[in-house]
């Protein structure tokens, strides 16, 4: 069984930052789905993001097999070859960042975290860095797929925290993990199965950090289009205060048609399309 991806995304600077230092892009084609969230002054955050995009994006696009691909270590154990391409595009990711800091001072110190999404027939591939989520959705149930590293959630694995401490803490927003803060970055890596009409959501704390899961599994499923559930959750954050920029993406699994028009249909539609859209 072959599936096809829908897919649509947005990204919105908020409600009080004066820049939006989120970035979002992705390829159908290559089935590849990325969401930064940079960190920086002086813009060297949107940079930082962006880079991180644009690296991914390119790993992907230019068919590396993945077993060539480990440039910088031997890999990574217990995955798929997919996730392991999706590790060593994120590693990738982490060395263009360094470097343009290096090239230019005033970057000095900026950084990202990333979650990142590659998608075969029937499985998916993730990869997360810092606080940014993927949430899978299946049947009326919602699941998120990502560890944050975060302080307070490093707490709450270690049972020092609870959850709703966490959730009410000013230190919610201090990460332990990101892109371009050390020379080298292990990303967290996982396989998973898809099932027909699996939707899959990758959002910045923007949005996670204010709107309930159960808020975001009605809203997702109160309508069939994508690109009008990404603006509902995007203005539903707004609504409940989100003082950080937003960004949503959304992706859906369906079969594909396997007749011979529907194989043509999928040549030519939006499936081959990529996006790439800075904050």
């Amino acid at each position: 069984m072959k599936l096809v991806i829908q897919a649509a995304g947005k990204t919105d600077v908020g409600l009080v930052r004066a820049n939006n230092e989120d970035n979002f892009g992705y390829d159908l084609g290559h089935g590849i789905f990325v969401v930064c969230d940079g960190m920086g002054g002086q813009a060297a955050g949107e940079m930082a993001s962006k880079i991180a995009v644009e690296t991914v994006l390119k790993c992907f696009a230019q068919d590396h097999d993945a077993n060539d691909s480990h440039v910088l270590g031997p890999g990574f154990q217990k995955v798929s070859e997919r996730a392991n391409a999706l590790g060593n595009a994120v590693q990738l990711a982490n060395r263009a960042i360094q470097e343009a800091a290096a090239r230019n001072p005033e970057q000095s110190g900026m950084g990202s975290t990333i979650v990142a999404v590659s998608t075969g027939d029937t499985q998916f591939s993730i990869a997360n860095v810092g606080d940014s989520r993927i949430y899978l959705i299946r049947a009326e149930a919602i699941q998120q797929l990502t560890n944050d590293h975060s302080l307070v959630m490093e707490q709450v694995r270690r049972g020092l925290m609870t959850i709703e401490e966490a959730e009410q803490s000013e230190m919610q927003n201090v990460i332990v993990r990101a892109l371009g803060t050390e020379e080298s970055v292990e990303p967290d890596l996982g396989d998973h199965e898809f099932v027909p009409g699996d939707l899959l959501m990758l959002c910045s704390d923007g949005l996670s950090r204010y709107i309930k899961e159960n808020i975001m599994l009605e809203m997702i499923r109160s309508t069939e289009d994508l690109d009008k559930a990404c603006s509902k959750l995007i203005e539903a954050a707004k609504a409940a205060g989100s003082d950080d920029n937003i960004t949503c993406l959304l992706l859906r699994a369906r079969e594909g048609d396997q007749s011979w028009a529907g194989r043509l249909r999928n040549l030519i539609s939006p499936a081959n399309n990529s996006r790439h859209s800075s904050g």
